[in-house]
């Protein structure tokens, strides 16, 4: 299944997308609305499915005429993990598999949905792109097995990992250039884990800036794959339904270019992972 979030008329939906590429769903408000993916997400499993059939028979929505909301608002936790590409690491300088993966964090305040714009701050012009894959949490667990990893996924999505680049080298730590209001974007789509190869590997992972590939690669050169990031990150501590692992990006990103590439207004990014879903934004300055 393919679970969406969305607001229509104002009121916030939730609903599915159809082979035939229309949303059915429910608003707030709607008799037999179910809830939120965030609390559904939280609900589990079992009634996020029985939701799931539930709203493929509920009424139409054009994609194009509603606003896509990212398809959860409020994650726990949004974990990232850098450098997880071998061949992004040696563009960045760094040589050699690493022992233990580098782990920063995200707010949710960054957060955006399919559609909506990127914003390029004002303090800066090194806005960059990346694309990724994310697994979130369906079920909680601490200090997990890797053999039992991934029955602790309940779905994948797509992530831009927009970075300000200056911002992020100011100090050891990236949290500042990772975390600009507007530079998060998440989607289109929650697909349930049985859409995809286990732990999305060999998943064809691409960025598209106004149309001129800039990053292609696959999941299978993750140096840690999912089953490994759940079980590395549960030591420390208890995965929650609803938190996010984006899991990393591959070489082609716009300051290892030569001139750097760097996103600027009018720009369209298109990030896309095969089976998942391609997560379109464009980009324009920040106006606050």
């Amino acid at each position: 299944m393919r679970f969406v979030g969305f607001e229509s008329g104002g009121a916030r939906g939730v609903g599915v997308m159809t082979g035939s590429g229309e949303i059915r769903g429910l608003l707030a408000g709607d008799a037999g609305y179910p809830g939120h993916l965030d609390a559904l997400v939280n609900a589990g499993e079992d009634l996020l499915r029985r939701a799931g059939t539930m709203l493929a028979a509920a009424r139409a929505f054009d994609p194009t005429a509603v606003k896509w909301l990212p398809p959860l608002m409020a994650p726990p936790k949004i974990i990232c993990i850098g450098l997880n590409y071998a061949s992004h690491a040696a563009e960045g300088g760094f040589q050699g598999a690493p022992d233990y993966p580098s782990v920063f964090v995200r707010f949710n305040s960054c957060l955006i949905g399919h559609r909506a714009p990127l914003l390029r701050p004002r303090e800066s012009v090194q806005f960059d792109y990346e694309v990724e894959l994310v697994a979130i949490i369906g079920r909680a667990g601490r200090r997990i097995a890797k053999e039992a990893a991934l029955s602790h996924v309940l779905g994948y999505s797509v992530f831009n990992d927009a970075s300000v680049r200056d911002y992020q080298r100011r100090t050891p730590q990236w949290t500042v250039g990772k975390n600009f209001d507007g530079t998060g974007a998440f989607g289109p789509y929650l697909v349930t884990y049985d859409e995809v190869p286990p732990g999305g590997s060999g998943l064809r992972v691409r960025t598209r800036l106004n149309g001129r590939v800039m990053q292609d690669a696959t999941t299978s050169d993750l140096i840690f794959d999912v089953a490994t990031l759940i079980a590395l990150l549960s030591e420390a501590c208890t995965l929650q339904p609803g938190d996010l692992l984006v899991t990393g990006t591959p070489s082609g990103v716009g300051y290892a270019r030569k001139p750097p590439v760097w996103m600027k207004a009018g720009d369209v990014c298109e990030v896309e992972v095969e089976g998942v879903g391609t997560l379109v934004n464009p980009v324009v300055d920040d106006p606050g």
